[in-house]
């Protein structure tokens, strides 16, 4: 094999122009049985390449899905402008809603509103499903079976985590819900930003992050 067709160069080609993340599962399949590599010479050689893109504006990121290549965070305000579209603004009781469902999932849409003191709007629930972020994963066993919420695959994928474990903890959140709220939102591995321009106190009686359910209580793996 010449030093062009390395391993290692296979891997990094088949990465920058995947259009999905590849877990080691999927890549070792791409290759033929007689020079197929063991997963653990794809997760070695998978290590290297993020170190060999350390200080490049792009990174290998291992996401939920698996691994890809995507711009850094930090450079979203250039890249962005690639775009002839806003970056999608969200607001605070739709990222209330949004948080509510990641920290304490399955939740229905009543303990929601109990929670925040007020009642969550029927757009707000139908963008979270159509973005495909929240998903109904079951019903609770109590009169009118409401729909229990939880997050999904995409939402990982999209918020460049690889389980619900790497949230940010409560205490994070506190700190971020006196100023401005960015989220950095994935898509074909470049960054885009959604920015709340509210500022001040929220509008619930409760905040999410005045709760005192710990994130390790709350959190629950798909």
């Amino acid at each position: 094999m010449s030093e062009v067709c390395s391993l290692k160069n296979i891997i990094e080609a088949i990465l920058l122009v995947a259009d999905r993340p590849l877990t080691i599962e999927q890549l070792n399949k791409l290759f033929d049985e007689e020079m197929q590599p063991s997963r653990s010479q794809i997760g070695d050689i998978l290590e290297e390449l993020a170190v060999d893109w350390k200080n490049r504006g792009i990174e290998l990121k291992e996401i939920h899905s698996g691994y890809r290549f995507q711009a850094r965070r930090e450079l979203s305000p250039w890249i962005s402008r690639l775009w002839e579209e806003r970056p999608s603004r969200y607001s605070r009781a739709f990222l209330e809603t949004l948080a509510l469902i990641a920290y304490r999932q399955p939740i229905t849409r009543g303990e929601i509103e109990e929670i925040r003191g007020v009642s969550v709007s029927s757009s707000i629930m139908k963008t979270l499903q159509e973005r495909e972020w929240v998903r109904v994963l079951g019903h609770r066993e109590v009169p009118g079976r409401p729909a229990l919420y939880g997050t999904t695959r995409k939402f990982l994928d999209q918020f460049n985590l690889r389980n619900l474990d790497e949230l940010p903890s409560l205490a994070e959140v506190k700190t971020l819900g006196e100023a401005q709220i960015a989220l950095t939102l994935v898509e074909g591995g470049l960054g885009k930003e959604g920015v709340v321009l509210e500022k001040g106190p929220s509008p619930s009686k409760k905040s999410l992050a005045e709760s005192d359910l710990a994130p390790n209580e709350v959190l629950q793996k798909q």
